[in-house]
């Protein structure tokens, strides 16, 4: 018996040493195999509070991350998450004025500022000055896709891209040859495009290297940033 104990014990030490070792192999990110859920913002809901900015002449006419042409006298902003064509209202929490504007750039990515107003924008509530402003953000309007506590919070998650179709049948059969990828629906500019995506991450070197594992695999995408 006594030494049935002596063989018992380091084989079930090796197993559980080879399965904590096997996990720590495998887990390379956080992978998202299905769509995740998360409940949906209605109008008049407060998104953030924090630093707003603003950017002007610098950038007025080159290209927004939604594909328009940056022009700083339209009632537009920039927001690391929230849908393109959002619409929010930025109130001024020094002075209490107010001002309605869409979303559709990507940014900024200075400290903790959670929304880059246009220059017309940032006129309409006494901030051209001074650069800056404590500002609360309230959601008016969704744009291309629902608005949650997920993409209005600011904090990027990254994904890899590896196709897209017009159809939602062609794009079920290329994510069933990839096990862990999942179909999603979004909006471009009014037409609904389904895209495969494989996994979710917080850290883009974590989706760069769930690219490089796909590449060996012989799948080709890149990477990109899941709210887009």
């Amino acid at each position: 018996m006594t030494g049935l104990r002596i063989i018992f014990y380091p084989v079930i030490l090796l197993l559980i040493s080879f399965l904590l070792s096997s996990c720590g192999v495998v887990r390379t990110g956080t992978v998202s195999t299905g769509p995740v859920y998360d409940e949906d913002l209605e109008a008049g809901a407060m998104l953030q509070a924090g630093v707003a900015s603003w950017y002007g002449p610098k950038f007025h006419g080159k290209t927004t991350a939604n594909g328009e042409t940056y022009n700083m006298e339209d009632f537009t902003a920039a927001h690391r998450t929230l849908p393109f064509n959002t619409v929010v209202r930025v109130t001024n929490q020094v002075n209490g004025k107010t001002v309605d504007v869409r979303i559709n750039d990507r940014g900024p990515y200075v400290g903790d500022r959670i929304i880059d107003l246009s220059r017309r924008a940032a006129k309409e509530i006494d901030m051209i000055g001074p650069g800056t402003a404590e500002v609360e953000v309230f959601l008016l309007q969704e744009g291309d896709r629902p608005v949650t506590a997920l993409n209005s919070s600011s904090r990027e998650t990254f994904t890899v891209q590896l196709a897209s179709f017009d159809t939602e049948g062609r794009a079920k059969q290329k994510s069933e040859k990839v096990s862990g990828s999942e179909v999603v629906r979004v909006n471009i500019g009014g037409r609904e495009v389904y895209r495969v995506y494989y996994g979710t991450y917080e850290d883009r070197n974590d989706a760069d290297q769930a690219m490089r594992n796909l590449r060996q695999r012989g799948y080709i995408g890149y990477v990109k940033q899941r709210e887009n």
